[in-house]
């Protein structure tokens, strides 16, 4: 059984940084993509960040780049988001997702239960 757990979430101010982290067993995890989405309250799911199976390529929603970096530990079988210059629309549940396939893509296989952020002004 696949298990996909976050950590790391919670309350920062406008400027601030947090970190999170996940921790995904029951597969092989350097065979997979990974990375993280969000979503606010009446607003769409958006894919913030995903790291190829590698590690070697990483993509980014347009307005966290240069501001959040995703990472993995392949021996860890961990995958890491930290996210710096924090910002309130940054606010939102974030979710941990092993990807379908080893590059990146919006097909995901397995999802967290999700950490909140919250940023204040």
């Amino acid at each position: 059984q696949v298990q996909v757990v976050e950590s790391g979430g919670g309350l920062a101010q406008a400027g601030g940084s947090l970190r999170l982290s996940c921790t995904v067993s029951g597969l092989t995890f350097d065979n997979y993509a990974v990375g993280w989405f969000r979503q606010a309250p009446g607003k769409e799911r958006e894919d913030v960040a995903c790291i190829f199976w590698t590690g070697g390529s990483t993509s980014y929603l347009d307005s966290v780049k240069g501001r959040f970096t995703v990472s993995r530990d392949n021996a860890k079988r961990t995958l890491y988001l930290q996210m710096d210059s924090l910002q309130p629309e940054d606010t939102g549940m974030y979710y941990c997702t092993v990807r379908k396939y080893r590059y990146c893509s919006e097909d995901v296989r397995n999802w967290g239960q999700g950490t909140q952020i919250t940023v204040h002004p």
